[in-house]
């Protein structure tokens, strides 16, 4: 997920009540709903690296078990040497509260980004499987309404941060409002959701606290979870019986979500050379509820020596190890092969982009150079 929402999901277990367990509460929960995408530094060193490391070794079980220890130690240091040295009748931060909100905030992190299609490596550094959940987009802004409530509703008290709130609020409305693939009845629920929360901030601190409200969000998160979870479970079979019901043959099926819309899946259906892509409609009627979305592409379920080649060169070495669903192009060429590789989860999504390289062999199937769009 992105770091807003975690940080979000942060300030919202602190607005339900965890704030008040001990001084520093709500700092620590946002920095340590944060805390696991300190591998986000490899970005500097390219695409490839960032695709072989981010989301393995910092969100793994080890580094889980040692995060909660190391941000306690961190703001124990931060209480004694910077908070109490300027305001010395302050009252101390605690150990315990501070290892219990540590350990919340720092388990939040995987478990959010577990529910979308890219993966987490929950068992590094000792097994290097990719876990998904298949529920949530990367960027969900039904997560930012639901988490966001209660925070705008304490924090937006100072000109400056209203400013940022009416900005960001601004911005993940036409996420919602503006594109076409958005339902009505999405854009419905969140101008009433985005009017609920200016309503509350304006009038309802008189007869809800902030506190309260973060608890009600806070369940109708859980359950929008649990249903956008569910959802998926449900229409990836329900997808292999239709495929199955117009002769295609087809193994399985993972269902996916699109962008800012709960109401529908990707679906994307392995047959035994093919994918199938499907659109899941869960306000169509049950004739209408699954459509061919895309052209089906080849699927190679066990790639010859030319695509071995290829996804053995050092450049793409990340991507290699991040593919779940590959498709392959090879190009024979008077001098080589030009292997295009592409992971249809994204790749269908954009011109290239996210999953996708061009590999150039030579007569050998020796990596020339790699090419990205």
């Amino acid at each position: 997920m992105d770091n807003l929402a975690h940080s979000l999901v942060g300030a919202w277990m602190a607005e339900a009540g965890l704030k008040r367990t001990t001084p520093l509460a709500t700092a620590t929960l946002v920095i340590g709903a944060n805390l696991p995408d300190v591998d986000g530094l490899v970005t500097l060193a390219g695409s490839d690296a960032s695709l072989y490391w981010r989301r393995g070794w910092t969100h793994g079980v080890l580094a889980l078990a040692l995060w909660p220890f190391v941000l306690t130690g961190l703001m124990l240091l931060w209480d004694r040497y910077v908070r109490r040295r300027r305001h010395p009748d302050l009252p101390p931060a605690r150990f315990g509260p501070l290892l219990m909100l540590s350990t919340l905030s720092v388990l939040s992190h995987p478990a959010l980004d577990w529910l979308n299609t890219y993966g987490v490596r929950l068992l590094m550094p000792f097994d290097g499987t990719w876990f998904y959940g298949d529920a949530l987009f990367i960027i969900d802004p039904w997560v930012w309404l639901l988490a966001g409530a209660a925070v705008i509703m304490a924090d937006a008290r100072t000109r400056r941060s209203a400013a940022g709130w009416v900005v960001l609020g601004v911005a993940s409305t036409a996420l919602i409002m503006v594109p076409a693939f958005v339902p009505w009845p999405a854009k419905v629920m969140w101008a009433v959701g985005v009017a609920a929360i200016v309503w509350l901030r304006l009038r309802g601190t008189h007869v809800l606290s902030a506190q309260r409200v973060a608890r009600v969000c806070g369940v109708g998160l859980l359950l929008y979870l649990s249903a956008i979870f569910v959802g998926s479970q449900v229409a990836a079979p329900g997808a292999l019986e239709w495929l199955r019901s117009q002769n295609l043959p087809v193994e399985r099926a993972i269902a996916g979500p699109l962008p800012a819309n709960p109401f529908v899946r990707d679906i994307i259906a392995l047959g035994p050379d093919r994918y199938h892509f499907v659109r899941a409609d869960f306000l169509a009627g049950d004739a209408g509820r699954f459509r061919i979305s895309d052209a089906s592409v080849p699927r190679e379920a066990q790639p010859g020596p030319v695509i071995q080649a290829a996804l053995s060169a050092p450049q793409i070495r990340g991507l290699a190890n991040w593919l779940r669903l590959p498709t392959y192009q090879v190009d024979e060429r008077a001098d080589g092969w030009r292997v295009t590789i592409r992971d249809v989860r994204y790749s269908r999504m954009q011109s290239g982009g996210l999953g996708t390289a061009v590999v150039v062999l030579d007569g050998a199937l020796r990596p020339v150079r790699v090419e990205r769009p």
